[in-house]
């Protein structure tokens, strides 16, 4: 029996691999970095790299090992480790290590380069990662909470800069009242199913025993109130444009894929695993959060001279275009969704790491004229943005196209009229994206370019910060299948 107890332990910590690792090396750079000088701290950036690629190789060593059941319930159902949470794993640390990748010559440009960084950086993302794969309504709670933390220290890590203060105190108070709003939400639900464990609460739901539905429901609209916080839907969307402004740019980026695909996952498992019996509950507010989500956010884009705010209000509108594929509450509108949430990340990844590049010290360059003559001074760095935001409009061969399709395709497949008209409101808001999509393009290609200042060559960890978002952008587009046949999996085995 001991020998039994010591397999499963191995086992879970085999499934946990990704995370642990993670908050390993975290650890280790705090120990680390007051050992080192100041001459050397671009040595701890390097181990923060390194713990991201570790991170990312154990999810891999985790994936090969599901196939000797190491899939499963570990710490008792407190984790689900399934094809979804493998998938968000491999998100997560791969917007990790490009997000850390891409800080490097931006922290040393402007004199920021400490160990505390990347640590902080481990450290949202493993609580993006236990968000993911949470089984049970406190994990996630936990998740985010060690997520939220680190994040809100990151949009402040510009001490000197005021926008930057600005940006975390925003975050951290109205995070907060999100936060609590979950917590809340999660003790209605237990008073109403008798359980956190979301596996007990869809048994309670689908059988009615010893339920008390009023507790469910306004249990179950706080926790979309607090998810709804992280995703940045309307109406809970107003922190975004200014967090994303006054964060460092690198940090912008992870801000803009990694908590947005943890709160996306957390959001699948409670109210299309565990909540899917009662889909016409939650069907209408999912349904008015999209119309209003895509619209404010694609018409505040429009007035934006800000390229960051620009971008900060695009995220709005695509987190209203994630919502279509969610409300369609099927196996191919989840697959639907994490396609796109790849699709998304992987762009706004590359945009605010070039534009953190582009920006000189102190942001100073961030306005859509700054990006002037672009095409003619830096052709490749003009071309990987014209990338980048034709695949935020949904150009084909871009992934971005194969992404709006598959939500399209998925809305239309219900065949319920709501969901149609939901679909069509999405054509027409990617139709009104077009002109600040191409506004930028216009005048990185047509303009000529600032007579008294030009930008600095691309750095080489930036250039593979481009090469690794850009390149993908383009194969999604064309050969989709490898990826559509993980996401269809990780859909299948949530039900």
């Amino acid at each position: 029996m001991q020998a039994a107890a010591q397999i499963t332990g191995m086992e879970d910590v085999f499934r946990l691999a990704p995370i642990l690792v993670a908050c390993g090396f975290g650890m280790l750079i705090m120990l680390v970095e007051p050992f080192v000088g100041p001459a050397r701290r671009r040595l701890v950036a390097y181990l923060g790299v390194v713990g991201a690629l570790a991170s990312l190789a154990s999810v891999f060593i985790s994936a090969s090992h599901m196939g000797r059941s190491y899939s499963g319930l570990p710490y008792s159902s407190l984790i689900q480790v399934d094809d979804l949470s493998i998938f968000m794993f491999f998100a997560v640390f791969t917007f990790a290590f490009l997000a850390m990748l891409g800080s490097l010559d931006y922290l040393e440009r402007e004199g920021m380069q400490h160990g505390e960084y990347y640590a902080l950086v481990l450290f949202a993302t493993a609580g993006m990662a236990v968000m993911a794969c949470a089984q049970e309504l406190l994990t996630a709670f936990v998740g985010l909470e060690i997520s939220s933390i680190s994040s809100y220290i990151l949009a402040g890590y510009r001490r000197n800069a005021p926008k930057s203060n600005e940006s975390a105190l925003k975050y951290f108070l109205l995070g907060s009242f999100a936060t609590a709003f979950f917590l809340y939400g999660a003790a209605l639900i237990f008073g109403g199913a008798g359980s956190t464990q979301l596996e007990t609460i869809r048994d309670a739901i689908a059988t009615h025993r010893n339920t008390e539905p009023t507790l469910l429901v306004l249990g179950s609209a706080m926790v979309l109130v607090g998810l709804s916080f992280k995703v940045a839907t309307a109406p809970f969307q107003f922190w975004t444009p200014d967090v994303y402004e006054g964060a460092p740019t690198p940090v912008t980026g992870l801000f803009a894929s990694g908590p947005k695909a943890a709160a996306f996952a957390i959001l699948i498992r409670v109210f299309y695993s565990a909540f899917g019996t009662s889909s016409s509950t939650w069907f209408w507010a999912i349904w008015a959060s999209a119309a209003l989500t895509m619209f404010l956010g694609n018409l505040a884009a429009l007035v934006q001279t800000n390229v960051k705010r620009m971008l900060a209000y695009s995220s709005i509108a695509h987190a209203g275009y994630i919502l279509v594929a969610f409300a369609a509450n099927s196996e191919l509108g989840i697959a639907a969704l994490l396609f796109y949430i790849l699709a998304y990340a992987l762009v706004k990844l590359g945009a605010f790491t070039l534009l953190g590049h582009l920006g000189d010290t102190g942001e100073r360059r961030v306005e859509i004229q700054d990006l002037a003559g672009l095409g003619r001074t830096h052709p490749m760095a003009a071309f990987c943005m014209s990338v980048y935001l034709l695949s935020l409009m949904g150009l084909p061969i871009t992934a971005g196209f194969l992404g709006k399709l598959y939500i399209l395709k998925a809305a239309l497949d219900a065949r319920n009229v709501y969901l149609t008209s939901l679909a069509v409101m999405l054509a027409v808001n990617s139709v009104i994206s077009a002109y600040y999509y191409l506004r930028v393009v216009r005048v990185m290609y047509f303009s000529e370019p600032s007579a008294d200042w030009q930008p600095a060559p691309v750095p080489y960890a930036v250039a593979a910060v481009l090469f690794f978002t850009a390149v993908p952008t383009i194969y999604l587009g064309l050969f989709p299948d490898h990826v559509r046949t993980l996401v269809l999996s990780a859909a299948s085995t949530l039900r």
